[in-house]
């Protein structure tokens, strides 16, 4: 019976842990996709590039969903089991709650596997990846394809185009460009304009046939006007940002056994997720009972409260760790030893009930 009993309840938990991870990850897309696409509005993403950014979002979020969803998986199906006067039976029989943890944290265990793969190999890859598609989808959006009766701004905002139309060549009519360098103002006119994309140095190249340039300063009556039949203007676009490289990008093993506060967070915090989701099981299995009369969701909010607390801890530590505010030994220990703490009094305490 002991077996039968710990299989059917390991069953219902993996096919409730199922469905909240597989609604919580709707969820998160959904509103993931409407971030995505009003930055792809503003900033002028390619469609390919949204795709990108989406999966790879999801990608780094299963770390918080994963957890939460097993914690809730729990919650809900020894709840039912309360409601439906099933855990009754198995007390009457003298299987208690507590006798289901073995198979619980088994379970538990292969989703911290998982999840330490996740946060240790997948998560900053995939967030180094984030970072370079927008880098470089800005780059590419601030150029990119002209088009015609729009004003379009380069270079920081110091160089604007403009193109009453472009015909079936590809070739631009009636061009405006003005150019701003160290307060000198240039405003050139032309017939007819063609463009080449960026260089290998990042330099773009408009052609000028047939037009009029003027250049001077603002205010003074001394401006030149130059007639030309052919002009180029190089254009630049926005360089790479060369600085320190973000923790949350560094691969797990640059981070060990570094002295710097925001990389020794980093890796805690990493270690932290498959942690929270051994604790969280501990936790849910007391943390489920119901008392006579009670809904079955009676404890979903308590539990959602619980995650809440926990995980806030957790980012507080770790910016507390970050900030030098915190010795590396204490770190985001203390907050799941609490966890674990609260865990570890809740099933004595559910034992010394039964």
């Amino acid at each position: 019976m002991k077996w039968t009993v710990q299989r059917y309840v390991l069953r219902e938990v993996v096919q409730t842990w199922l469905a909240v991870t597989g609604v919580l990850v709707a969820i998160l897309v959904s509103n993931q996709l409407s971030r995505v696409l009003g930055q792809a509005a503003d900033n002028q993403y390619g469609r390919l590039v949204v795709i990108d950014l989406i999966a790879l979002g999801a990608i780094m979020n299963l770390s918080v969903i994963v957890p939460v969803g097993l914690l809730l998986a729990v919650v809900l199906t020894l709840g039912r089991m309360y409601h439906d006067s099933e855990m009754t039976a198995l007390q009457a029989c003298g299987f208690g709650t507590t006798r289901l943890l073995a198979p619980l944290l088994c379970f538990a265990t292969v989703i911290s596997a998982g999840l330490a793969w996740l946060v240790f190999v997948q998560v900053p890859q995939a967030d180094a990846q984030v970072q370079l598609l927008r880098q470089s989808a800005l780059k590419e959006a601030q150029f990119g394809q002209l088009d015609a009766g729009r004003f379009r701004s380069f270079s920081g905002g110091d160089a604007v185009f403009y193109a009453e139309r472009v015909d079936a060549e590809g070739v631009l009519h009636n061009v405006f460009v003005q150019r701003e360098t160290e307060g000198r103002i240039e405003v050139a006119l032309a017939d007819t304009a063609t463009y080449s994309k960026a260089a290998a140095d990042g330099v773009h190249l408009v052609t000028l046939f047939n037009g009029r340039r003027y250049e001077g300063v603002a205010g003074r009556n001394d401006f030149r006007v130059i007639e030309f039949r052919e002009h180029g203007i190089p254009i630049s676009t926005p360089t790479d940002v060369v600085g320190n490289k973000d923790p949350d990008t560094k691969p797990t093993r640059e981070l060990l056994g570094s002295s710097d506060p925001a990389d020794i967070a980093q890796l805690q915090f990493r270690i932290s997720t498959p942690l929270m989701a051994l604790v969280l099981t501990l936790v849910a299995v007391p943390l489920s009972r119901l008392r006579p009369r009670q809904g079955r969701y009676a404890r979903v909010g308590f539990a959602i409260v619980v995650y809440f607390v926990y995980s806030q801890l957790l980012y507080a530590a770790k910016a507390w760790l970050e900030k030098g505010e915190l010795s590396p030994i204490v770190g985001v220990w203390w907050v799941h030893l609490a966890a674990l703490a609260l865990g570890v009094y809740l099933v004595t305490r559910e034992a010394r009930a039964a």
